[in-house]
């Protein structure tokens, strides 16, 4: 009798579990479930925790909520211009309608591939080749409007239409890529064309440019350099009229006399034989005489005194525009020096007047000759007979 009880709870404790199994029903997230009662629809569960009749009512189907993606083969389409291409979708679309989706349609995904093949084929079967192949979004928005009327009867809305692919015959691709090429080199030659052109107007423009400004240069140029000769002509005869001046004031403070003429002769004798066309130069053996003959000559010459009296007051010869030496003890020692390089090549040519006669010694610019008074010319001798 035990036995029997605990067989008969246990059966009791099967069944209760067994219930509660049929009458808790747990639907997922994002989907939504049909219960049937005797094969009849009876309520549609939402998602969560629900309670069904056990053994009467039963969830037939589960429908998923979520927007799916659904992508076909390429299917081949006609085109206008009798071009055979074959074009591939992707569908995206959600259900809205549980209850359509499950009971108007048999398999909605399958419905779905099959309308868009057919209206597909109507949309591109009235464009040609390019036309395809441009109108990418006139087609997608076609197709989509198509769909979206015609699966709203199914609880079925269509979000999107895209198509994936679009491939030509072979044949087309090769004279598509033909076309393109041709069309790529055309622009290319076209512009190269307007490069070349371009690069000759930039290149005439700066040889125009650099021609002018050369001109500009040259004409510049010439303007310093006549500047130049100008300024350096006039510092030229400026020089040469200082020049001309500090000779003449060296031979009034010298105060030359006679041997200094002869002296000149002398030096200027060699330059007597220069020159190519000078075979043969005979020195007179008059020499002698002819210096003291000069001399005599020269005696009754306005200005050239035939004694001297030593240096002569300075002639002022005015502004010459040249710098200062540094003061007046500068201007002193050359006056000086002049004074003693005059009296030095008087000694010089007094010796070669008189060979015979030793040549006097000369300090500070005075002779030393106690016969002879300070400021007198000490007596010519005679010139030594010439030697044959």
């Amino acid at each position: 009798m035990a036995d029997a009880l605990l067989i008969v709870f246990g059966l009791l404790l099967v069944f209760v579990i067994v219930l509660l199994a049929k009458t808790v029903r747990i639907i997922p997230q994002a989907r939504a479930g049909i219960v049937e009662r005797f094969g009849k629809y009876r309520v549609t569960l939402s998602a969560g925790l629900n309670i069904v009749v056990p053994f009467i009512d039963k969830v037939g189907y589960q429908i998923d909520l979520r927007e799916q993606v659904v992508s076909f083969p390429p299917q081949p389409v006609i085109t206008q211009d009798n071009l055979v291409v074959s074009i591939d979708t992707v569908i995206y679309f959600q259900v809205t309608d549980p209850v359509a989706a499950t009971y108007e349609i048999a398999n909605y995904i399958q419905a779905v591939e099959q309308l868009t093949m057919t209206t597909l084929r109507n949309i591109v079967g009235g464009m040609d080749l390019e036309g395809t192949l441009t109108s990418r979004d006139e087609i997608n928005t076609r197709l989509r409007g198509v769909l979206d009327e015609a699966t709203g009867k199914w609880g079925i809305r269509v979000n999107r239409v895209e198509l994936k692919g679009i491939d030509p015959p072979p044949s087309i691709k090769d004279s598509m890529e033909k076309q393109m090429r041709a069309d790529r080199d055309k622009r290319a030659q076209i512009l190269t064309a307007e490069g070349g052109r371009q690069a000759a107007i930039l290149t005439a423009e700066g040889e125009k440019q650099s021609s002018i400004l050369s001109a500009e240069g040259d004409r510049e140029s010439l303007i310093l350099r006549a500047q130049a000769d100008r300024e350096a002509s006039i510092l030229r005869a400026q020089g040469e009229g200082q020049a001309i001046l500090t000779v003449f004031q060296a031979i009034h403070d010298g105060n030359p006399d006679q041997s200094l003429l002869s002296y000149q002769y002398l030096q200027m004798m060699p330059k007597l034989a220069e020159g190519t066309s000078n075979k043969l130069w005979i020195v007179p053996s008059e020499i002698g005489k002819a210096l003291e003959g000069l001399g005599s000559t020269m005696n009754d010459l306005k200005g050239i005194p035939d004694k001297t009296d030593g240096v002569r007051q300075r002639v002022d010869m005015g502004s010459t525009d040249t710098p200062a030496l540094g003061g007046d003890g500068i201007a002193d020692e050359e006056r000086r020096r002049t004074s003693a390089a005059v009296e030095q090549a008087i000694a010089e040519a007094q010796a070669a007047a008189n060979p015979n006669k030793p040549a006097p010694s000369t300090g500070g610019g005075a002779v030393a000759d106690p016969s002879v008074a300070p400021g007198e010319v000490p007596p010519e001798e005679p010139p030594a007979p010439p030697q044959p």
